[in-house]
């Protein structure tokens, strides 16, 4: 128990040092080419489903916001940062489903984070994560069951986790699991920030799920500030 305190308080130290100490990485994520149209889901095989969308529901594999940047793309430091310890937040990552979508669509964890699942649906979802590193699981979620609370396939880092839904099968997201606190994911803007980095060399890498990944080499500097921009374009049929 003392030695298990001990690694506890040095963990909160490292990491509490690197926040107070910090430098930023910035950017953004442009997008070449003209945007692609959204495929629309058909979700008339549920009706429950169906109800709950005013408009046509899109698929949110590729998603050019209006300043021609990239949504949803994951950005975390790949390399740089081995052998320092950074704890597990206490307060879980949320991946809810609703609309019969699961929201957000790309998101990211810390190992041993806790991941919490709603069903904010009135139906019948099932949560079947599949990674490659983790243990592949699937759990059913009635429409009774409103929430499930899970470390389970945030054991190892591992970039990107597909997530689907056996019963509805338009249903898909992507989870990243990382060591560190260092990740972000590009919103309705196309930009990320990194923020509380130890002074040091770094791999960032980019990842979109049709788009591919890219990697680039940043130094920050202690306090500083450093800017790296990716671009992406769709791949070549």
């Amino acid at each position: 128990m003392k030695r298990f305190l001990m690694w506890g308080v040095a963990a909160l130290f490292v990491a509490s040092e690197a926040f107070a100490a910090g430098g930023t990485v910035s950017g953004k994520v442009a997008f070449e080419g003209t945007a692609p149209g959204r495929k629309k889901l058909d979700m008339n095989a549920d009706p429950v489903c169906a109800s709950k969308h005013t408009q046509a529901a899109l698929s949110e594999a590729v998603m050019v916001n209006g300043n021609g940047t990239l949504k949803y793309v994951f950005v975390y430091v790949k390399k740089g940062l081995e052998g320092k310890k950074f704890p597990a937040p206490a307060t879980p990552v949320v991946l809810d489903q609703n609309g019969c979508m699961y929201s957000p669509h790309v998101m990211g964890a810390q190992v041993g984070q806790a991941l919490k699942i709603l069903n904010s649906d009135g139906t019948l979802h099932n949560i079947h994560p599949k990674p490659k590193v983790n243990q592949e699981k699937n759990w059913a979620m009635p429409k009774f069951m409103k929430e499930k609370v899970t470390t389970e396939i945030t054991v190892k880092p591992e970039v990107m986790i597909p997530v689907r839904c056996d019963v509805h099968p338009w249903m898909q997201s992507y989870i990243g699991v990382v060591e560190h606190p260092f990740f972000a994911v590009t919103g309705e803007a196309g930009t990320f920030e990194l923020k509380g980095l130890p002074a040091g060399k770094y791999t960032v890498e980019a990842w979109h799920e049709v788009c591919g990944s890219q990697m680039q080499e940043v130094t920050v500097a202690e306090g500083g500030t450093a800017s790296v921009d990716f671009s992406f374009k769709l791949p070549a049929k």
